[in-house]
């Protein structure tokens, strides 16, 4: 995924996803090089790896525009669908031990382009087809900032724990 700087002047939507993009291309650039040993490396006291930052973008993607903005049931979702929830609320994190980084990396890439093409063209005013616990009906410029804010708090981890592994900084 190449890294693009965001437009200066760009229409809201436009702007939205090219700031996601850009927070997207930089977390694969941290995980650029690095071996399954690389890929699980976490910085203690905490248990985060770039291997589980992956696996959990991927599945806040999906969670959040597949199954919320769409509708889609989770059950279709895969590997979500079939995963064991209920015996491990962190199963995205805690799996991702046991994958590929190559197949984390397509994984994740998958589903940014899932999310691409379910919002092109759609008005930032769109509301969720299916409503959080509370009732709680989000549109889509929400949705879009939640991934921008998520992805980029995830970033600041993925630099600290690149840097912990091989010494290697910046954006």
């Amino acid at each position: 995924m190449t890294r693009l700087d965001p437009e200066p002047a760009t229409d809201e939507h436009t702007a939205l996803n090219q700031f996601l993009d850009y927070q997207r291309a930089t977390l694969l650039r941290k995980t650029e090089g690095l071996d399954h040993t690389g890929f699980n490396t976490a910085l203690p006291p905490s248990t985060l790896t770039l291997a589980g930052l992956l696996k959990h973008l991927a599945y806040v993607e999906d969670r959040w525009i597949q199954s919320r903005f769409l509708g889609r049931s989770d059950d279709e979702l895969e590997p979500w669908g079939s995963a064991p929830w209920h015996e491990d609320r962190d199963w995205e994190f805690s799996s991702a031990a046991l994958d590929d980084p190559e197949e984390l990396r397509e994984l994740y890439q998958a589903a940014c382009e899932r999310t691409r093409r379910a919002t092109a063209g759609r008005s930032l005013d769109d509301l969720v087809v299916t409503p959080g616990r509370d009732g709680e009906r989000w549109n889509l410029r929400w949705l879009l900032l939640h991934l921008i804010e998520e992805t980029a708090r995830h970033c600041g981890h993925a630099d600290l724990i690149r840097e912990a592994i091989d010494g290697t900084t910046g954006e």
